[in-house]
């Protein structure tokens, strides 16, 4: 007796696949304006956009160049010396960016374009240009911090940096 071998079935497919819906207007509009408040949020809460407008940080920042300020910073850690930061100026809408140098109960002090702190020369790599400032020897006050731009060929009059309150820091460039 032979037996015949039967064909293979085909299996019958038990998925379905459903046409893509169609998107109402409405719940479009309300994905962007979810889209629109998130972003919206984040550049005043978290990541400002910001516009370097000044030659205090040249030549570490050029004076018309872009950042993002990560705003949140300082909430979650303290400054160090020599790092780069962001600080309320005037309001809420101008900033200055300056480096740290000294924290409060330190001495500084300049001296022909050198930079003391606690009566030792601080090494600054980033200060490219000629300095002749000079600034009588200070204590850093408790709640503040000082500060100054890496640019010190301008005048020092013509330059904002010094003792600053601690409060007034708004957070880091992320680049």
């Amino acid at each position: 007796m032979t037996t015949q071998k039967e064909p293979p079935q085909e299996e019958e497919s038990t998925t379905f696949v459903r046409p893509p819906k169609k998107k109402d207007w409405r719940q479009s509009c309300i994905s962007i304006g979810v889209v629109a408040v998130v972003t919206v949020l984040m550049c005043l809460f978290v990541l400002r956009p910001m516009v370097i407008s000044g030659e205090s940080m040249m030549p570490t920042y050029s004076s018309r160049g872009f950042t993002f300020a990560f705003l949140p910073y300082f909430k979650l850690y303290s400054p160090q010396r020599q790092q780069i930061v962001i600080l309320k100026h005037a309001g809420d809408n101008t900033f200055l960016l300056k480096r740290v140098l000294a924290f409060p109960g330190e001495t500084v002090e300049i001296r022909n374009g050198v930079l003391y702190v606690n009566g030792r020369e601080l090494d600054e790599p980033y200060v490219k240009y000629p300095c002749d400032w000079n600034y009588s020897r200070h204590e850093v006050s408790s709640g503040k911090i000082f500060v100054l731009g890496d640019n010190r060929s301008m005048p020092m009059k013509e330059h904002m940096g010094g003792m600053i309150e601690h409060s007034r820091l708004a957070g880091v460039p992320i680049w």
